[in-house]
């Protein structure tokens, strides 16, 4: 019986002892039929596992290398990396199976970003080069960390770039505010001359309205014009027509008086006659007749003539 008691005491303190509980920020490894696997469980006998970090690890890099002609530069890079899932044997093969693994794994990773930058900046001139070339050029060749080294490159910034000699960054500063002055002074112009277009581009449109505008008021005028002269045309016709009717009338009441001499005493020139002469016995009557009475024509005047003579003698004799 106790012999069983403490067999039980030694197996929990034996688990006790070798089995830990895995944290979230931790990547357990253990070695399977030669290959590295991870551990998905909660728990894991640290003798037979590597417990690392699962954490990013970030660094700040000075790295002093030399352009085209032997002059110095310095430049800072600012990098973040993180053990790679996809490629953990890589890992562990350069960083050790230790907790340390990604720590070693990075500072190789280090060592190859000091080479490349080396590498490129030998070929150019120092005034050819710049952060986003540098920048440009280590983001195509980091790649390769992945499965060299078993680490996922989080970022990758060129925080600045700047010559040893402060003679010749001074110059570099000014040839960079000398070309930042020329493309504002650039970019000034274009705005100035995209404006004129504008400006002139809506000139000829404000030009093509109001002509498309006076085109409009010179039809609208031509048709008023149109129709004035169509009713002033109308008007004489309507004129012409009327007089050519009172002409007709007249005519035919010559006609008829001729016809009928008696009916001139019905006119008005003979009732004033008579009403003169009814008022006036021992006076001459004098009859005026206007412009306005003389249109009916020159024989009823005449006839109007022997009318009076008639009627004077007829006066004449009855006076004596």
């Amino acid at each position: 019986m106790w012999l069983v008691i403490g067999i039980i005491i030694v197996a929990v303190a034996v688990v006790l002892y070798e089995y830990r509980l895995r944290k979230p920020d931790q990547l357990v490894l253990s070695e399977y039929n030669g290959k590295i696997v991870e551990r998905k469980g909660r728990f894991y006998p640290r003798h037979f596992s590597l417990a690392l970090p699962n954490t990013t690890q970030s660094s700040q890099l000075n790295i002093e290398s030399s352009a085209k002609g032997n002059l110095d530069i310095k430049i800072k890079l600012s990098v973040t990396v993180a053990a790679s899932m996809q490629n953990i044997s890589s890992l562990i093969k350069v960083g050790g199976w230790n907790t340390n693994a990604v720590t070693k794994s990075a500072k190789e990773f280090e060592t190859v970003i000091h080479s490349l930058i080396k590498e490129f900046t030998e070929k150019y001139e120092i005034e050819e080069l710049s952060s986003e070339k540098i920048y440009n050029y280590l983001h195509e060749k980091v790649n390769v960390s992945k499965a060299m080294f078993g680490l996922e490159i989080i970022s990758l910034t060129v925080q600045s770039f700047e010559a040893l000699d402060s003679k010749i960054s001074d110059a570099l500063r000014q040839q960079e505010s000398a070309r930042i002055l020329e493309q504002t002074e650039a970019l000034n112009q274009k705005a100035r001359i995209t404006a004129s277009r504008a400006k002139l581009k809506a000139d000829e449109q404000i030009a093509l309205m109001e002509n498309e505008l006076d085109l409009k008021k010179l039809q609208l005028k031509k048709s008023e014009l149109e129709q004035e002269s169509a009713l002033a045309q109308k008007r004489v016709e309507d004129e012409l027509n009327r007089k050519r009717m009172q002409l007709e009338f007249d005519k035919k009441e010559l006609e008829l008086l001729k016809n009928n001499p008696e009916l001139l005493m019905l006119t008005p020139q003979a009732a004033r006659l008579a009403e003169a002469s009814q008022s006036l016995k021992n006076a001459r009557t004098i009859v005026s007749l206007s412009p306005n009475d003389l249109q009916q024509g020159s024989d009823l005047v005449e006839m109007f003539k022997n009318f009076l003579k008639n009627t004077a003698k007829g006066q004449s004799k009855k006076n004596d």
